[in-house]
């Protein structure tokens, strides 16, 4: 059964041109940095509490706390007080956004990972291209590591390749080909139509929500952001990389904390994807190709136990999320 959340509240305040939700599980330190990033385009003079000023840009920020226990939530509202706190308990990335977004008044949503540190003018740059684009529903920022190297932000829909990659790598080039879903590093000089950003910073215009429905809360983390934009696809609208709004990306900081957990929920969410969107012959297709890889890291999971490379805990840990993911 595919659950969406209801519509888009109507906003019941000062409208704003964005709202930025982010949603945190025991990130404190990372959610700390990335609010004072978010917090330098303040404006003193602001009339609202809940508004910045950048530019000609209005912004509020929404944080949804899902049940940390690290002080995260005390941490907001000591050291950030203009800024809304929602709190929750661990209900997962889709339905904490959508929690952010019922709440939101912007005429622009940014779903943006509390593992970030937005540079420069990256968001006005965002709202301003949104506006200058009126057929795009959905646009991503340039992400950058933490050193200012590239990351890749933008790809395409997923494959069969990219479920074989995942298991048997090859060379890089590969690995950053169209087969693995990656568009050439070149491109990203310029603005240029994607399948789909990656979730850490994510703009979606508001109209196309209303058209295309709030995220899927079946997703409990990852693939989400891509069926949402498959939907934004479908519903006519076009999905856009934004070459300058660059924003610093750390990567899996809140879903380390549960590894073996996580690795069971990426495959569970890419089977709700396909079965979502893709073919029944794709879906088997995928499923086998998925066995074989588990086949293989079993294996060699089993043999570097044998030689005392991997301990006893994970040795059982890898073994039991193989298996789950084998019987989903």
């Amino acid at each position: 059964m595919i659950v969406v959340s209801s519509p888009i509240n109507e906003p019941r305040r000062r409208p704003v041109d964005l709202s930025i939700v982010i949603v945190s599980y025991n990130t404190r330190a990372l959610l700390q940095a990335c609010l004072a990033s978010l917090v330098q385009i303040a404006s003193p003079g602001s009339r609202h509490p809940l508004v910045a000023e950048s530019g000609d840009v209005s912004s509020e920020i929404i944080v949804v706390d899902n049940g940390s226990s690290d002080g995260s939530p005390d941490m907001v509202c000591t050291e950030f007080p203009t800024v809304k706190l929602i709190a929750s308990e661990n209900i997962g990335f889709a339905a904490g956004s959508n929690k952010g977004i019922a709440q939101a008044r912007g005429r622009y949503i940014l779903l943006l990972n509390p593992d970030t540190i937005v540079l420069d003018d990256a968001l006005g740059t965002l709202v301003r291209f949104m506006d200058g684009h009126p057929r795009a529903g959905a646009a991503g920022g340039h992400l950058l590591n933490p050193d200012g190297s590239f990351q890749h932000s933008a790809f395409r829909f997923p494959n069969l390749w990219m479920s074989f990659f995942d298991f048997f790598p090859l060379n890089h080039r590969v690995l950053n080909s169209r087969l693995n879903g990656r568009y050439p590093m070149s491109w990203y000089e310029h603005s240029f139509q994607i399948d789909h950003p990656l979730g850490a910073c994510l703009l979606m215009r508001r109209e196309a929500i209303e058209q295309v429905g709030m995220l899927d809360e079946g997703f409990f983390m990852y693939s989400e952001e891509i069926d949402w934009c498959w939907r934004v696809r479908q519903a006519g609208w076009e999905v856009w990389h934004v070459a300058d709004a660059p924003v610093i990306h750390y990567g899996a900081q809140s879903t380390r904390q549960f590894r073996h957990r996580m690795f069971i929920e990426l495959f569970r969410s890419r089977y709700r994807y396909f079965a979502k969107h893709y073919s029944p012959a794709f879906c088997w297709l995928n499923r086998q190709v998925v066995r074989l890889g588990l086949t293989r890291e079993m294996a060699r999971t089993w043999w570097q136990h044998k030689r005392g490379q991997i301990g006893e805990n994970d040795y059982r840990g890898h073994m039991n999320a193989y298996r789950e993911v084998w019987r989903l």
